[in-house]
C-alpha cells in the first residue's frame, strides 16, 4: 500500500486525538477484557493439567458408591457401597494391571514429644511408590506384605519432618498419630502442592494401620496403574467388581482423561462467557469508530473532492478511510493487548500462585480481532466517501 497513503490516515486520526481516543477506548476494553480472563483460563488450565498428570497419565480411579438418580456418589439419592481391601487386591491380579495402590484416609495429630501438628493422613501399601510416583528422599517404605496386617511404620512429608523433627535424622524415631505409636521409616521428596492440599506435610503409614486407627471399614479409593488399552483396562475392572459385588455396579471409575474431557467442558463455558464478554466491547468499539468515520466523511468532503480533483482514484479514498478505521482498532487492540496482559501480572503480584498465561496465539488473534473489527467498522463510512461526486465535495460547505 502506498506510503503517503498510510501517513494521511495516521495524521487525520492524531488529527482528532479526544475523538479517536474515545473510538479507541471501546476496541481497548474488549481486547483487555478478553486478554485478561482468557490468560487466567488458559492458566488454570495448563495448571490443573500439570496437577492431574503429575502422578502420571495411565492411572484409574475406582471409588465407591455409584449415583442411582442424580448428584455425586453417596450424596442427594446415590447409594454408596464398600470398597475392600480384597477388592483391591483381587484388581492387581487382572493382566491389565500393573500395580494398585488401595487408599484410606484421616486427619489426626502427629506428635513427637512436645512438638505436634495436625495433618492428613493416609493409609497406603508401598505399591503407592510406582502407581503416584512418590518416591522416599530419605529412608523407604515398609516391607511389600499382607495389607491386611497392620505395620507400625510411617514416612513424613518434608514439611512435617523439618516441623517435628528439625534438622535432626527422624529415622527409627518413634511418632504418634492418632494415638497410635509409629516408627518413621522414611521422609517423602518434597512434592509441593495439589489441588490445594500441601503434599510435603501429610504422613504416609499402612493401610491396615490408618484404617484401623480412624475406625474405617472401607477404602476411600482404589488407585491403578495400568499398561494396556485404557478401554479395554476400564472393561477389566468393571466386569470383575461388579461379579465381586453381587452382580451390581456400586462403584465408580473415574479416568484422567474424563476428568480432563470435564476440565475442559468448564474451561469452554468460561471461554465462551468471556467471549460474550469481550464482543459486546468490541461492538461498543466498532459502533464508536463507525460514528467517528462518518462524521469524519461529513467534516471532510472538500478535501475528499480536492484529492478526486487531484487524480485520487475512488479506491484510493476508500483504501485511506478503511486505513484510519484500522489503525483506530490497531491502537485499541495495542492498548487492550497491554492493559490485559499487565493487569494479569498485577494480579499474579496480588494473589500469589493465581495461574496467568498469555500465549502468543492469544496475543496474534487479539490483534487480528480488532484489526477485522476497524475495516468492518469502516467499511461503510469509506464507501460513502468513495462514492462522493468530486465536483460536488468541492462546492460543499
Amino acid at each position: 500500500m502506498d506510503r503517503e497513503l498510510i501517513r494521511l490516515a495516521v495524521l487525520a486520526v492524531a488529527a482528532h486525538r479526544l475523538r479517536s481516543a474515545l473510538s479507541v477506548l471501546g476496541i481497548a476494553i474488549g481486547i483487555g477484557a478478553v486478554i485478561l480472563l482468557t490468560s487466567i483460563g488458559e492458566g488454570t488450565r495448563r495448571f490443573m493439567l500439570g496437577q492431574f498428570t503429575q502422578f502420571g497419565t495411565n492411572i484409574l480411579t475406582v471409588m465407591p458408591g455409584k449415583s442411582k438418580t442424580i448428584g455425586l456418589p453417596g450424596v442427594l439419592g446415590g447409594t454408596t457401597h464398600k470398597l475392600t481391601l480384597d477388592d483391591a487386591m483381587a484388581l492387581g491380579r487382572l493382566p491389565e494391571i500393573e500395580e494398585v495402590a488401595p487408599l484410606s484416609f484421616g486427619t489426626g495429630r502427629v506428635e513427637r514429644g512436645d512438638r505436634s501438628r495436625a495433618v492428613n493422613v493416609y493409609g497406603v501399601t508401598p505399591s503407592v511408590a510406582r502407581v503416584w510416583k512418590f518416591r522416599p528422599q530419605l529412608g523407604g517404605f515398609w516391607p511389600a506384605a499382607d495389607p491386611h496386617r497392620p505395620y507400625q511404620a510411617a514416612l513424613l512429608g518434608t514439611k512435617l519432618r523439618r516441623e517435628l523433627f528439625g534438622d535432626s535424622n527422624p529415622l527409627g524415631q518413634w511418632v504418634r498419630i492418632g494415638g497410635s505409636r509409629f516408627r518413621v521409616v522414611g521422609v517423602m521428596e518434597p512434592k509441593g502442592q495439589f489441588l490445594g492440599i500441601d503434599l510435603d506435610d501429610i504422613a504416609f503409614i499402612p493401610v491396615a494401620s490408618a484404617m484401623r486407627t480412624f475406625n474405617q471399614a472401607e477404602l476411600i479409593e482404589v488407585d491403578v496403574l495400568y499398561t494396556q488399552d485404557e478401554a479395554a483396562t476400564v472393561q477389566g475392572v468393571r466386569r470383575l467388581l461388579t461379579a465381586r459385588h453381587q452382580g451390581n455396579e456400586d462403584f465408580t471409575i473415574l479416568t484422567q482423561e474424563a476428568m480432563l474431557d470435564v476440565l475442559g467442558n468448564v474451561m469452554n463455558v468460561v471461554t465462551a462467557a468471556v467471549g460474550a464478554i469481550g464482543g459486546i466491547s468490541l461492538v461498543v468499539g466498532a459502533i464508536g469508530i463507525l460514528t467517528m468515520m462518518w462524521i469524519a466523511v461529513g467534516e471532510r468532503t472538500r478535501e475528499i473532492g480536492l484529492m478526486r480533483a487531484l487524480g485520487a482514484t475512488r479506491r484510493q479514498v476508500k483504501a485511506l478511510f478503511l486505513v484510519e478505521a484500522a489503525a483506530l482498532a490497531a491502537l485499541g487492540g495495542v492498548a487492550g493487548l497491554l492493559g490485559g496482559i499487565g493487569a494479569g501480572q498485577a494480579l499474579r503480584l496480588a494473589i500469589p500462585g493465581l495461574p496467568v498465561e498469555t500465549p502468543l496465539t492469544f496475543v496474534a488473534a487479539a490483534l487480528a480481532v480488532a484489526a477485522a473489527t476497524g475495516l468492518a467498522a469502516g467499511a461503510l463510512p469509506a464507501q460513502r466517501a468513495a462514492g462522493l461526486d468530486p465536483i460536488e465535495a468541492l462546492q460543499a460547505e
